[in-house]
């Protein structure tokens, strides 16, 4: 513990090293600022203790790539360039763009019952299915319970053991409803294998191919896809090797898809396309003014790290230079995948890793190093 407490420190003052040159500098040419974000993410690499990282930041036209660390442990090489990584529960975000396209195409209603949608899977005791909105469940307002603290997967193996969607929807719902829907946000991976149910159920397609078909294609975003579980483990193109530690000993699950395909962390991307995508859906490329204004309308939270407002599948901060910055982030087994996006500017940091101890002081830095790209 004490050594992650120290390196957390350290990447505090790193961090406020780089944000101090980074205000001193900028009027100076844009290298000058592309090395403080490479002082920025190697601070984060060390603070971290994972083996590497890819920054990618799109900007007036350009993208700029920046690594740090390693890739592969066993070779010593670099993240591959345009590296394909798990983004874990970024594909919330997708999902959530695609029941509100099926809103505005007047299938879904936001405030609607999901029992209307499901009926009879929303039940006592994780919840009631007539109380409960779609709002609720893209919003993280439903109060049903996170199949993820019952399932605790603190194995290689029990990576392995594949649950099927209804199944974790059950070991959610099984558990006591955390609060009346509405009433708190509570963080909840069971709310979006319901929400991709209630995709399948309304469109009569399967939740990854109505995302590919409604926003992979139009945005050709061609290094995106939704993997064929089980059938297909190992990522399609060049990535990084992920790693994860067990209790004292870190194993390389890179071939392991801890997410099993579903809604709510199937995707594989590149920063490249996330910041690809992101910016399509605040210029308005994938919704209609009214949805996207529906996505865009928050609440306080104060469950989420990174995020002082809660959307539909998005979540708000303003930055140390006052920008309203948009993101998600994604954190599992083998990958961390964070970011900042506005319709001008976007940036999408990837580790190799999800960082030990995670949450000791690492917020800070993270935000740190978005504001970085965007303050500059």
């Amino acid at each position: 513990m004490r050594q992650f407490a120290v390196r957390a420190a350290l990447v505090a003052v790193l961090m406020l090293a780089v944000l101090s040159n980074l205000a001193a500098s900028s009027a100076q040419p844009a290298q000058v600022r592309t090395e403080l974000l490479r002082a920025g993410l190697d601070a984060l690499v060390l603070a971290t203790a994972v083996p590497g990282a890819q920054l990618v930041v799109t900007a007036d036209g350009g993208e700029t790539q920046i690594n740090s660390g390693v890739g592969d442990l066993a070779t010593g090489d670099a993240f591959p360039d345009a590296s394909q990584v798990r983004i874990a529960s970024n594909t919330k975000t997708f999902v959530a763009t695609v029941v509100l396209q099926l809103v505005g195409e007047g299938r879904v209603e936001l405030d609607a019952p999901i029992e209307r949608y499901l009926p009879g899977v929303v039940r006592d005791p994780g919840g009631d299915g007539n109380r409960i909105t779609v709002r609720n469940l893209l919003q993280h307002t439903s109060g049903i319970p996170d199949y993820l603290t019952r399932l605790n997967p603190d194995s290689v193996e029990a990576l392995q053991r594949y649950q099927t969607a209804d199944q974790l929807i059950r070991l959610g719902l099984d558990a006591p409803a955390r609060f009346a829907p509405g009433s708190e946000v509570g963080y909840s991976n069971t709310d979006y294998l319901l929400a991709g149910k209630l995709i399948e159920q309304v469109t009569g397609q399967p939740v990854g191919v109505e995302v590919t078909k409604r926003i992979l294609m139009p945005l050709a975003l061609r290094d995106t896809y939704w993997p064929a579980f089980p059938r297909e483990t190992v990522i399609r193109g060049p990535h990084p090797r992920g790693y994860q530690y067990y209790n004292v000993t870190r194993f390389d699950i890179t071939d392991i898809d801890p997410s099993w395909g579903l809604a709510d962390g199937a995707l594989v991307s590149t920063g490249a396309d996330l910041n690809r995508f992101f910016t399509a859906l605040l210029t308005g490329g994938l919704l209609a003014p009214a949805e996207l204004a529906e996505m865009q309308r928050t609440i306080p939270s104060f469950d989420v790290p990174l995020a002082d407002g809660i959307g539909l599948g998005l979540f708000h901060r303003t930055n140390a230079c006052g920008a309203d910055i948009w993101s998600h982030g994604g954190a599992m087994e083998g990958t961390f995948v964070f970011g900042g996006y506005t319709s001008a500017r976007s940036i999408t940091i990837s580790l190799n890793q999800l960082p030990p101890l995670y949450g000791l002081g690492y917020e800070a830095a993270m935000e740190g190093l978005v504001d970085a790209a965007f303050c500059g």
